[in-house]
């Protein structure tokens, strides 16, 4: 883990929360909840992934795959159209 990782969860110990950053999900649309689209991947894009802890690594996969999963289904629908197959 990085160090800052380690100091947040650290704050986080000392202050009697949970290891989780529970603030941001207050503040805005979690990663897990974000549609697919240009706003995932620019939040994905501008993520440090120094800053995460082990459970937001986890969501932050999951939602670059959910993301890239997404783009692959628009570029099978682009190639059938280019293609002239339904």
């Amino acid at each position: 883990m990085s160090p800052g990782v380690v100091d947040f969860l650290f704050r986080q110990l000392v202050a009697g929360r949970p290891a989780e950053d529970v603030q941001w999900e207050r503040e805005g649309v979690s990663l897990a909840a974000q549609p697919e689209g240009a706003e995932l991947a620019r939040r994905l894009a501008e993520t440090d992934l120094d800053a995460l802890t082990p459970l937001e690594l986890f969501h932050y996969v999951r939602a670059a795959q959910r993301l890239s999963d997404w783009a692959e289904d628009l570029r099978r629908a682009a190639v059938g159209r280019y293609c002239g197959t339904p």
